[in-house]
């Protein structure tokens, strides 16, 4: 039996033995149509878990300290209850251990959710996958942010640039009337602007110079909607993916287009990418920055450094979209 098909199988076996607490580090902003305080509980009742351990993030703590409370008290999975954001904090204190990560979408994005087929429209769905859910290991990506010290991390993707200005410009009361398509909005207002001097070094070679709107890395390639922005990213591979867009002229962002639908392919550099272990990004200037389609302020530079099969994470049984996944087999 394949190492993958033993730990799936144990987790699967595991999911079913009784006395087992999942913790849920839920954002209590996130408004819903059900009580999900009590449908996580039914559901582990039913299931055979015990009571789950309910924590909720706060203003000076988007997830960090919950999720190590979750560790500290010995929790079988826990249970990241929010937007992309609440992932990214409790995917940050659960990567290098070996307690599994539970997704339940409750944001407008839902990034990796979306790129693992876990239900964003049914909570029950996600919390039962959560709980007895087929398990993985997946990649995370490390970044260090100017001349920070310490790193933070992202699962899907960051960028520098007009992709950050897009997410950090979105009209928030939109947002909540239709959803992801507010996004496309912000993008429309934010088309103008100047390409901004930038430089890249990949794996640690020598740096290259392009005049860029937006430089992003990515984990694997699904944002809202099924645009496939990294084509053949995948998220358990040990690559790292970036990509550059630069229009150029009046017409410059129907290049970017085109070079988003050729993938990349062709001799244009209005789209450009690259594969790697790891990169740095340096530009003339400070640069709107998002992580997960947060917008987190702004930055000159980044360092981004892949973490192979750092993050264990439940998912859907059955057969996994083969862009996202280097085993699509459940």
């Amino acid at each position: 039996m394949s190492s993958q098909s033993q730990t799936q199988g144990a987790a699967e076996s595991a999911a079913h033995s009784p006395g087992r607490r999942a913790a849920v580090v839920i954002n209590p902003t996130k408004k819903t149509d059900v009580d999900i305080r009590a449908l996580v509980e039914q559901v582990c009742a039913g299931e055979g878990w015990a009571a789950p351990l309910w924590l909720e993030t706060e203003a000076d703590d988007p997830g960090h300290g919950m999720a190590k409370q979750a560790l500290e008290e010995g929790a079988d999975v826990v249970i990241a209850a929010g937007g992309d954001g609440t992932v990214r904090c409790v995917a940050a204190e659960l990567a290098g251990t070996d307690t599994p990560l539970g997704l339940l979408p409750l944001g407008t994005g839902n990034l990796l959710a979306r790129n693992l087929d876990v239900p964003v429209d049914d909570p029950e769905g996600a919390i039962r996958t959560a709980l007895a859910g087929t398990e993985r290991r997946i990649d995370v990506v490390h970044v260090k942010v100017d001349e920070a010290v310490d790193s933070e991390i992202f699962l899907v993707m960051a960028g520098l640039g007009y992709d950050a200005v897009m997410m950090g410009d979105t009209n928030t009361a939109l947002k909540d009337r239709v959803g992801w398509l507010a996004y496309v909005d912000a993008g429309i207002r934010n088309l103008p602007g100047k390409p901004v001097k930038t430089m890249i070094s990949i794996d640690g070679g020598k740096p290259f110079s392009r005049r860029l709107r937006s430089v992003m890395g990515g984990n694997c390639g699904k944002i809202v909607g099924g645009l496939e922005v990294f084509p053949g990213a995948k998220i358990d591979d040990g690559l790292l993916d970036i990509m550059t867009m630069a229009p150029k002229g009046r017409l410059g962002w129907l290049s970017v287009v085109a070079g988003l639908l050729r993938r990349g392919k062709g001799r244009g550099t209005a789209v450009e990418y690259f594969q790697c272990r790891s990169a740095d990004i340096w530009a003339d200037s400070p640069q709107d920055f998002e992580m997960d389609g947060d917008h987190l302020g702004s930055a000159t530079r980044l360092s981004l450094r892949v973490d192979p099969s750092a993050l264990r994470i439940r998912m859907p049984h059955g057969k996994k979209d083969p862009a996202i996944l280097t085993n699509p087999e459940p």
